[in-house]
């Protein structure tokens, strides 16, 4: 069944979710004139928060347990220098169930399954650790969900200054081989060619390699406003395509998988309008039949928003994203970091969930999806089976 949103819904859902502080370079939210034409609004409450951190956390990701989704995690980077930047690892309670020390300003992490690694399939986790210069990447225990660290991966290698400091990330597995690939944004980039990809493969001593396979992806750079980056990542597996936020002018889309015919051509340039400050997070509620939705950050202090699309596009064009559902929006202050799976997380997420950082508590804001799909007329769809 297709969702059909009547074209007058002029609906703005509130939902409080969580923010992060970007660097102290660039990384404060900023105003800019024109809001969403989207107006009304509707408000929607987290069901819990996780436990505050010490530090600045930045962005969270989720691993859904093999069998039992009760036990799954959210995996979330404490954004500062060694000693005290860390990965934290929380159960769907909240709770801080495990806390990796040491790692130097790690920013972006992500979660992707099945990774061949010493002749067994393993589900990985990987961080960009800026201040390191390379990708940090953990084994996730399939039991309880604990990370073991496999090390670092150098990427960027020979930029100078931030072009090699990796900031950015999104993992890949395509299906049709297996292979897992690393999409890496640096902290400054060239207007064209931002992002790296990189092969991630076993080393055969116990790390990993990563091996770029291409660069690729346009950025407006200082035509927009001269304080600008690409931080947000997100890759949609099953359809096999990787969006990008261009902070002061869009999103962008292209094909996932590097050896695609049209790898080399951008498929859509949306979300141009009705942003008010840095677009940040991006993250994809999947539903099986191919449909769903793309979720982007408005990071405005005090109130950030999150503007929904259309995973399908529109009917007869699927790279046109160019009409907004929705936004929702709640009181997180400058939203950064921000995560969605359609799968069960157990009994308390059962359609799964939006997971958003919040700055200035320093913790990460849970909502149930059904608690933000039913929060409008018609209602956004729900995963029923998992």
């Amino acid at each position: 069944m297709t969702v059909r949103i009547l074209s007058t819904l002029f609906i703005v859902v509130v939902v409080c979710v969580t923010s992060c502080r970007r660097d102290n370079e660039s990384d404060s939210a900023r105003s800019a004139p024109a809001a969403s034409h989207l107006t009304s609004a509707s408000e929607v409450k987290a069901a819990f928060a996780t436990a505050s951190l010490p530090d600045d956390p930045d962005d969270p990701a989720i691993w859904v347990h093999p069998s039992d989704p009760s036990r799954s995690s959210i995996i979330a980077t404490m954004k500062v220098a060694a000693p005290a930047g860390a990965i934290v690892v929380y159960g769907v309670d909240g709770q801080v169930r495990q806390t990796i020390p040491g790692i130097n300003r790690p920013n972006n992490i992500d979660v992707e399954y099945g990774f061949r690694f010493r002749g067994r399939v393993i589900d990985i986790a990987v961080a960009t650790e800026r201040l390191a210069r390379q990708l940090r990447v953990f084994e996730i225990d399939r039991k309880d969900g604990h990370l073991i660290d496999l090390g670092g991966a150098p990427v960027l290698q020979g930029q100078p200054g931030e072009n090699g400091a990796p900031m950015g990330i999104a993992l890949y597995r395509r299906e049709r081989d297996g292979e897992l690939f690393a999409i890496v944004a640096p902290k400054t980039g060239p207007r064209e060619g931002y992002l790296w990809q990189y092969r991630l493969a076993d080393a055969g001593n116990g790390g990993i390699t990563a091996t770029l396979v291409r660069r690729f992806g346009t950025f407006s750079a200082s035509t927009v406003r001269e304080e600008n980056e690409i931080e947000a990542v997100a890759v949609d597996d099953a359809l096999g395509y990787v969006y990008y936020a261009d902070e002061a002018d869009g999103i962008h889309k292209w094909h996932a998988d590097p050896d695609q015919a049209e790898a080399s051509r951008e498929l859509a340039h949306f979300a141009r309008d009705g942003f008010r400050a840095d677009r940040e997070g991006i993250a994809i509620y999947a539903l099986p039949d191919g449909t769903g939705y793309i979720v982007c950050t408005d990071q405005l202090e005090g109130n950030s928003e999150y503007h929904v699309y259309r995973r399908e596009g529109e009917p007869g064009k699927p790279h046109d994203h160019s009409r907004e559902i929705v936004v929702v929006r709640g009181g997180a202050d400058a939203t950064d970091g921000l995560d969605i799976s359609s799968r069960s997380l157990g009994p308390t997420l059962p359609h799964g969930v939006m997971i958003a950082m919040n700055s200035k508590p320093r913790n990460f804001l849970v909502f149930p999806w059904e608690s933000v799909a039913r929060a409008i007329q018609p209602p956004l769809r729900v995963n029923g089976s998992n």
